[in-house]
């Protein structure tokens, strides 16, 4: 058997390998490391994949978030509310824009924002709701959107870890992760389901004007070159992970039905086992699994993470320190948040291998060992 895993980047490599290599060394040619003509073809490309009118390139999905809020106009004090079951980078941006970061409760079921609590939490400083679509499913953008429509609010989509995740609103109207908000952000991380061989992150959105303005941010604020007319940053996706992405891309959808295809094999072991909890997925939305996380009852879950170690299965716990009780956001008033769900979630969940490599042998593998310590 295989070594396992959390994630077989080199394995799915090896199986693209002549294209990978062909247009790396096609950069390596150019000598176009910079805003190379892979970068405009993968822009283009994603944007008809996703369906949406513009795709901005820039250097990570932490840079995403940040050019996003900034060109949306937002003022130091604007409140923005967010979930604090998330990676700190969606919370970290807001902080560092000198915003107010609003914690808001999670669905136990999908680990998604709640939309009943986002409600509650508006106020007249609010100004954005930043729904993140957690582990690889949609969060509630109906409810999301009609409640930022209620109250003239931007949503920013975080849709770092669901590239490709299909929404279906009421009417049968379908729409990408991403695309649904004022504007979407994902990252390129190696990990993520659509990853690069280093950092690499992009912006979305169909309005033209904020397009032009998210283009500029991403490029010190200039759209003709030493005329800057904002204050802007540098932030780029270079010409090779561009390259590395467009190749990858077109074997999105293929990668997203082998992560299923694990999860399910997972389900169908895990379905009628007491101490555990499987994902669930909302009515609205496909599940594009890039975490494959599990609630564990009656078990000591960080013995249970000590025992797979042992036995060479990696898992992880996203995330065990929820934003609001993170000691950077003590100023925000952190400690004082009450979020039951969230605080509960983060005492079971762990997250079990699934990528796109993974084999009948080693799902087996980890099935049985999971299944052996919680039976012992």
């Amino acid at each position: 058997m295989r070594p396992i895993q959390m994630v077989d980047t080199k394995t799915q490599y090896l199986k693209i390998k002549e294209q990978i290599d062909t247009g790396i060394h096609r950069v390596l040619d150019s000598a176009a490391y910079i805003n190379g003509e892979p970068v405009q073809a993968f822009a283009k490309n994603l944007s008809s994949y996703l369906n949406v009118k513009h795709t901005i390139t820039c250097g990570n999905g932490t840079d995403a978030l940040q050019i996003a809020m900034m060109a949306l106009g937002l003022q130091p004090g604007d409140e923005v509310i967010t979930p604090s079951f998330t990676y700190v980078a969606t919370t970290e941006v807001v902080a560092l824009l000198r915003l107010k970061p609003v914690f808001v409760e999670v669905d136990r079921e999908t680990f998604n924002i709640d939309p009943k609590a986002v409600e509650a939490a508006i106020t007249l400083k609010t100004k954005a709701i930043v729904p993140v679509h957690l582990y690889g499913q949609a969060a509630n953008m109906e409810e999301i959107m009609a409640i930022a429509n209620r109250h003239n609010l931007f949503v920013v989509e975080d849709n770092a870890q669901a590239i490709g995740s299909n929404y279906t609103f009421a009417d049968g109207t379908v729409k990408k992760t991403g695309t649904i908000g004022t504007v979407g952000t994902t990252s390129f991380y190696p990990s993520k389901n659509l990853g690069a061989y280093g950092d690499g992150g992009a912006i979305f959105t169909n309005d033209d004007v904020l397009a032009k303005k998210l283009q500029m941010i991403a490029n010190h604020g200039q759209e003709v070159r030493y005329y800057h007319e904002m204050v802007g940053c540098n932030s780029r996706l270079d010409s090779i992970q561009a390259a590395v992405l467009d190749v990858k891309l077109k074997y999105l959808d293929e990668y997203i039905a082998a992560r299923q295809k694990a999860a399910s094999f997972y389900d169908k072991a895990f379905e009628s086992v007491d101490n555990i909890t499987v994902p669930k997925t909302a009515h609205f939305t496909n599940h594009v699994y890039h975490q494959y996380t599990i609630l564990v009852e009656g078990i000591n879950r960080d013995e249970l993470s000590k025992y797979l170690s042992s036995v060479q299965i990696p898992s992880m716990i996203y995330y065990p320190v929820p934003a609001h009780r993170q000691k950077m956001f003590a100023a925000f008033g952190g400690a004082d948040y009450k979020l039951p769900v969230t605080d509960w979630l983060t005492e079971r969940v762990i997250s079990l291998p699934i990528h796109t490599e993974l084999d009948e042998e080693q799902l087996q593998y980890i099935v049985d060992h999971v299944l052996r310590f919680i039976n012992k």
